[in-house]
């Protein structure tokens, strides 16, 4: 598989974007009797998980000295069930470096399940145009609950036009009892399963799914991923062929071969290859998107929801390519290996 598949996956980029100082806490089941959410911050925070519903008086937000900028839509719409709340510039004695700006959101789930939400913002100049985007993971809001969050963007590197507004770019939802995960506590089904960004290049995508044996015992598989596509409402995408085997899209992916038996200890992953490409032939029918793929490692195994963004255009196929071992993987929560002792000369 491509070099370019080791990418930071997504749910992990938007934590290292989102990285920028101060701590943020909140108890899953309030701060207390009144089932309060309380925050305190210097400044917006990797890593919040508002776990219950805040109340309108809700003490969460920045503090510090940043300088609020008017929001471009006065009724504050929300779109994808997201509504910007506030946006801030950060100045040099705002007490928060490596900030520029930040800003908040609410999102409602309006579904009948617990989801997790990706959620990207739009960070814009005086003339409407791109500046920088921010993405943040929010777990688990329960059905008809609005939880909280904030993005940031950090000081860019050399000049970089002044932010002036913000839009929601684009979010995305999954079921919370589905959500991938590269880290964190290890799922009941002992495995974690994620993909990672991908690469594209000349109409060609290829994304990696990768899956850590985090449990206790060995995790055999044998053959290739299972999926099931899924549009933006969640709803099945029917025409589309899965292939198995990614060289029957190119060559070059490295999906291809006779599936192989993998068993994976503790700490050991596996990985498959999705690949597609994004055509468009007039006459041959509609482009068809399916941002979401629900994915069960082998027959039987609990289903994963990820993201892949699969733009087919109007080719209609998919190729998957069978589980192989991933060598490379370094376990995180493994010692690190010992280094034998130098010898002085004297």
């Amino acid at each position: 598989m491509p070099t370019a598949l080791r990418a930071v996956p997504a749910v992990l980029a938007g934590a290292l974007l989102l990285a920028a100082c101060g701590s943020e806490s909140a108890s899953p089941g309030g701060d207390g009797a009144d089932g309060r959410v309380r925050a305190e911050t210097l400044c917006p925070s990797d890593f919040s998980r508002y776990g219950a519903p805040p109340p309108a008086e809700s003490s969460a937000g920045p503090s510090g000295t940043p300088t609020a900028l008017p929001l471009p839509s006065a009724d504050g719409a929300a779109e994808g069930g997201v509504k910007i709340t506030a946006l801030y510039a950060w100045g040099s004695e705002s007490g928060c470096a490596g900030v520029d700006y930040s800003a908040e959101f609410e999102v409602t789930n309006r579904e009948t399940e617990s989801a997790t939400y990706t959620v990207t913002l739009g960070f814009l100049s005086a003339a409407g145009g791109a500046v920088d985007n921010g993405e943040r993971i929010v777990e688990a809001v329960g059905p008809g609950r609005t939880v909280k969050g904030s993005v940031v963007m950090a000081q860019p590197v050399g000049h970089a036009p002044e932010v002036s507004g913000v839009k929601v770019v684009e979010v995305r939802s999954v079921p919370a009892a589905e959500a991938s995960s590269a880290s964190g506590p290890c799922p009941e089904s002992g495995v974690r399963l994620y993909a990672d960004e991908g690469d594209a290049a000349m109409g060609l995508r290829v994304v990696g799914l990768h899956l850590v044996n985090c449990g206790t015992g060995t995790y055999r598989l044998n053959g290739y991923p299972e999926l099931e596509l899924l549009d933006e409402d969640h709803d099945t995408v029917d025409g589309v062929r899965i292939l198995r085997g990614t060289d029957k899209i190119s060559t070059a992916t490295g999906g291809g071969g006779t599936p192989q038996p993998v068993a994976l200890r503790p700490g050991e992953a596996a990985e498959a290859g999705l690949a597609w490409r994004n055509t468009t032939e007039a006459g041959v029918g509609d482009p068809v998107n399916a941002p979401y793929a629900r994915v069960r490692a082998k027959p039987g195994a609990r289903p994963v929801m990820v993201v892949p963004e699969l733009d087919l255009g109007t080719t209609g196929q998919l190729g998957v390519g069978p589980w192989k071992k991933d060598e490379a993987y370094q376990d995180p929560a493994a010692p690190a290996p010992a280094t034998a002792p130098t010898t002085q000369r004297p």
